[in-house]
């Protein structure tokens, strides 16, 4: 029998798939879920696959892969889809689809499967990279082929014993990883309302985050975090730190209206507090280091690997090539910054480095000033001359013209 390799995460969708596609399709489901950090029972994700009816149920630790491959590329570009969201959602696909692609090839699997709807992104991300890594494999998608509202999937798991983490009073569709969470579906599909606090679970409200401020002192090396208040660690370990330091000081709530690739707007809610902390204080490092044109050259390409991001075209030569220039900028980008968190603010406070650009005896105005402020005249008279040229030739021509 055809093997079916289905990216699993034990929710309602692809918990409801493992059934439909045993309904639908002459093939053996063997259920992949891939820990890319923040879920905490992965044992019993791989367990539950196996009591709906997966033939077998693997789990893949891909924490550090997720750090060292994607998490530490969007840090150094400082990705931010739409300038809001960190793409944690899209960061992690390729690497579940990369993932699974794999595990079919060990398998010698015909099939590979997701439960993403018809009119989302992440249909978009795995069908891309499966398509870029192995086009041969064949894709079921079953949440875009069942037309099943969220509603009716709650019936079908419920009349077949399928147990699912929503209901019909709180309907959410919820994903985590290392870099944030994301809450869609229920109430927060009305944008008109305010969220109600149900659907925040990393981040504490203003009102009953920590009266105190807190301070995190944040090193970096090439563009990657790898201290934190002095201490070294892995990244994988870093975040999840500053996810329960920024989430007790109600740090990282995100609530947006976004343009999602197939064309429509979605209301979107996502927790990302190390990702907020990390990229303010990321950006901070990158003002102290890098100098004025690569400072005001590199938002153009963030804006566009954001998007590559975004539409799931990660595998592709324009991202690679990106990174290549990203990676170069990013030699210089070392030192350390503390960041003040404090009632839902997130502030670079103080900055150090030894590839430091900035020089006290440049800019003081005081004792120790070494600026030769007579060269100021020469440099504006050059610079300004465009300028003189152009508005010369103005006069004169409208000066003709009343005459």
């Amino acid at each position: 029998m055809s093997k079916c390799i289905l990216a699993y995460s034990g929710g309602l969708d692809t918990s409801v798939a493992i059934q439909w596609i045993a309904e639908n399709y002459d093939v053996e489901i063997i259920a992949l879920a891939v820990d890319v950090g923040e879920e905490k029972n992965y044992e019993g994700i791989r367990q539950k696959a196996i009591d709906v009816g997966a033939v077998e149920s693997l789990v893949v630790d891909a924490k550090q892969e997720f750090f060292d491959d994607f998490l530490a590329r969007a840090i150094g570009v400082n990705l931010m889809y739409e300038h809001r969201y960190p793409a944690f959602t899209a960061l992690a696909r390729p690497l579940l689809a990369k993932t699974q692609v794999e595990v079919a090839h060990h398998y010698d699997a015909e099939f590979v499967a997701h439960g993403c709807t018809g009119k989302g992104n992440d249909q978009v991300r795995f069908e891309v990279t499966y398509a870029a890594l192995d086009a041969s494999l064949k894709v079921i998608a079953p949440a875009r082929e069942w037309g099943m509202t969220r509603e009716e999937a709650i019936e079908y798991a419920q009349e077949r014993g399928i147990p699912v983490p929503v209901d019909k009073e709180s309907p959410y569709s919820v994903d985590t990883n290392l870099w944030g969470r994301s809450v869609e579906c229920g109430l927060i599909e009305d944008p008109s309302r305010e969220p109600p606090e149900d659907a925040w679970e990393w981040t504490k409200s203003i009102a009953d985050a920590l009266e105190d401020p807190t301070c995190v002192e944040i090193g970096f090396e090439q563009g990657v975090p790898v201290t934190l208040d002095g201490d070294r660690m892995a990244g994988p370990e870093l975040i999840s730190r500053l996810n329960t330091l920024g989430g007790e000081n109600a740090v990282g709530r995100i609530d947006m209206l976004e343009n999602r690739l197939v064309g429509i707007k979605s209301r979107e809610l996502y927790e990302a507090p190390a990702a907020t902390i990390l990229l303010a204080a990321h950006r901070d490092m990158e003002s102290m280091t890098l100098d004025r044109e690569t400072m005001h050259f590199k938002p153009y390409l963030e804006l566009r690997y954001a998007e590559l991001v975004y539409y799931g075209l990660w595998y592709t030569p324009l991202r690679e090539a990106i990174d290549a220039f990203i990676a170069e900028t990013q030699k210089r980008v070392c030192g350390q910054v503390t960041i003040k968190l404090h009632k839902g603010t997130c502030q670079p406070v103080a900055r150090q480095s030894d590839r430091s650009l900035y020089q006290y005896e440049l800019a003081t105005y005081a004792e120790g000033d070494v600026f030769d402020q007579s060269a100021s005249p020469g440099f504006i008279h050059i610079w300004g001359l465009p300028a003189r040229v152009a508005a010369e030739v103005d006069r004169a021509t409208k000066k003709e013209q009343t005459n």
